[in-house]
């Protein structure tokens, strides 16, 4: 394994390659809701000399891992430098306001990004126009979450949101399955697997719609009385835009309750490192004997953190609930 950690100063147009003075890295992603992170430590050395908002890219045998900028330096007075970097996906952490209407995912991400001068590569087409979004002084990742939210309630697809160290990018996971298998027998070394229906489980959806013309909401119900009878009532309340019309309500409330009713099964685990594997991807897994299932399915992640230290590369992982 040959890693190579360049830094490029701006102002200076000087750039170095320290991965001969790095001590530890990590590279984090979560499938929603947060930037691409990248923290590692090293030993000051030479005429290193680098500040915030600097560029830093993170290769392993040739393949780009990381591309970000430097946010937060820390360092003691032995001279151990660490350094909190993030991707493009930090900068829309900025509040904004916005309108959109009868546009996709895509669109919106397109605008916005071209809104905060950020570079753009591959956004795929949902094939789902948003009726209406409307926002006030939101972060801009909320506000492309929403969009993504809506689309997954209307049509079941999942889209995945992320930096692919060349641009903002949008993809299904089914378009971002690795190649590897992990298993008992390959790779994995630890993991813990867990059963609930505490935290995003819903036997009922209960759905509201203003109306300006009787001053009552229009509502919508569905639920599922077996499991309302084995888990008790759960029920999930939201509030869809006016312009939503009777056929999309049900729909959507259906869409949340075939997703929310059922026992939620996750799983974090540890293994040998994987090279680029991020968040949003599928890889194939098989555990026999889980507990209640035995697993041998694809699976997605939901968060992925690689560790680079003394010249091995580890990761601990979460899946989506499977």
């Amino acid at each position: 394994m040959t890693t190579e950690l360049l830094i490029a100063n701006k102002a200076g147009g000087k750039i170095w390659e320290v991965s001969n003075c790095t001590q530890s890295a990590q590279w984090t992603t979560n499938r929603t809701g947060s930037p691409g992170t990248f923290r590692f430590t090293l030993n000051k050395a030479g005429d290193i000399g680098f500040v915030e908002g600097d560029i830093v890219r993170f290769s392993v045998d040739g393949q780009l891992q990381f591309y970000g900028w430097v946010f937060t330096k820390r360092k003691d007075r032995w001279g151990v430098i660490e350094v909190t970097c993030y991707d493009r996906l930090r900068y829309l952490k900025a509040n904004a306001s916005y309108a959109f209407y009868a546009q996709k995912a895509g669109d919106i991400i397109r605008q916005i990004a071209e809104d905060f001068q950020l570079t753009t590569g591959n956004l795929a087409d949902t094939g789902y126009a948003v009726p209406s979004l409307i926002e006030e002084d939101q972060t801009c990742l909320d506000i492309i979450e929403g969009a993504l939210q809506q689309t997954l309630l209307n049509t079941g697809d999942i889209y995945v949101f992320y930096d692919d160290g060349t641009g903002l990018a949008l993809r299904k996971p089914e378009d971002m399955i690795s190649n590897v298998m992990i298993g008992e027998k390959s790779l994995l070394t630890d993991y813990t697997y867990k059963t609930d229906i505490d935290e995003q489980t819903y036997n009922s959806v209960k759905l509201t719609r203003p109306n300006e013309e009787t001053g009552r909401a229009d509502v919508v119900i569905v639920q599922h009385s077996g499991n309302i009878a084995q888990w008790g009532p759960l029920q999930l309340k939201q509030t869809v835009d006016g312009d939503v019309n009777d056929a999309q309500m049900k729909a959507q409330a259906e869409a949340s309750l075939t997703y929310y009713n059922r026992r939620m099964r996750t799983l974090r685990f540890s293994t040998l490192g994987v090279p680029g594997l991020r968040a949003g991807q599928m890889v194939y897994m098989c555990v026999p004997g889980l507990g209640d299932i035995n697993l041998d399915q694809y699976v997605l992640l939901e968060k992925v953190e690689h560790t680079w230290k003394n010249s091995v590369h580890t990761m601990d992982v979460e899946t989506m609930p499977i």
